[in-house]
């Protein structure tokens, strides 16, 4: 079994690694950008970690409160993709046991998702106020839910590869960020140059939902064809450091342009933290 500290320790320690990935156009130590300091990011994992792994709270609530003390905290929606991502993985950690894998219980926790769910999230992205999300015809964020969060999610995944995940299973997560996270890792032995990968492949792979929301598919394209030069890059360097020249000048060009790959940086932690999970459970599962 995990326990509530050991839950908190894990999606700290996930924060921190994608923080210390070099991911161009998003804020990390290398990089301040978007009106938010690397600062913002850690004092938002930080307060966000404990309503997030609070057992007594329901799965929206976990959301609500992490949202709310984030937005207390640093006066900014530095966090709301990430807290999205992350409450189900932290869900399904706890619900784990030896006839079941993360995933299983992760598929458990977003298939048992209720009204009263919805609404807190909801209260929950009103609350961060994200430019452009959750404004529907359906479903509306402002108004009270009158479907499961699951379901709510359904309609927004069309547009919002975070909804996607919780109607795929987190399909993107599982079936392909953690596997390339994982072989970088073996190759790198870096935890952070591993997510900086990952976020490369993420966004060579799949279109931005932060970006589109601003840009349209303006830059989806050109970004998955940059990203695509970077994993070249990636596959001829004997270090990883030798990217760096190449992530500065993108990061400059990204952020002059005000794209910030933000959805895919929140997968970049989930992918993370559903690793840690499973290698803490799976060293726990042989004592």
């Amino acid at each position: 079994m995990i326990d509530q500290e050991q839950l908190a320790d894990l999606y700290r320690q996930a924060c921190e690694i994608e923080l210390q990935a070099f991911k161009p156009g998003n804020v990390s130590v290398y990089a301040d950008g978007h009106d938010m300091t690397t600062n913002d990011f850690r004092v938002s994992a930080e307060v966000s970690a404990k309503p997030l792994c609070n057992p007594a709270y329901s799965l929206g609530e976990k959301i609500f409160y992490a949202v709310k003390v984030t937005r207390d905290a640093v006066g900014c929606n530095t966090n709301l993709g990430i807290i999205l991502l992350c409450a189900p993985l932290i869900q399904a950690a706890t619900a784990v046991n030896s006839d079941s894998t993360l995933r299983q219980a992760l598929s458990q926790v977003l298939a048992a998702t209720t009204i009263k769910d919805a609404d807190w999230v909801f209260k929950a992205i009103t609350l961060a106020a994200p430019g452009g999300l959750g404004e529907s015809d359906e479903q509306d964020v402002h108004n009270p839910a009158t479907v499961t969060l699951a379901q709510a999610m359904q309609i927004a995944a069309g547009k919002d590869r975070i909804a996607l995940q919780y109607v795929t299973d987190y399909k993107d997560i599982f079936d392909y960020a953690v596997l390339r996270y994982n072989a970088s890792l073996s190759k790198w032995r870096d935890k952070s140059w591993a997510a900086v990968f990952v976020y490369a492949e993420l966004l060579a792979q799949y279109p931005d939902s932060h970006i589109e929301r601003k840009h349209g598919d303006k830059y989806t394209e050109w970004l998955a064809t940059r990203m695509r030069h970077v994993i070249e890059e990636f596959g001829d360097a004997t270090d990883p450091t030798q990217l760096k020249q190449t992530l500065f000048c993108l990061d400059a060009e990204l952020k002059a342009n005000g794209i910030n790959p933000g959805t895919t940086a929140d997968m970049t932690v989930a992918t993370i933290l559903s690793v840690l999970i499973e290698e803490f459970l799976s060293q726990y599962s042989h004592r």
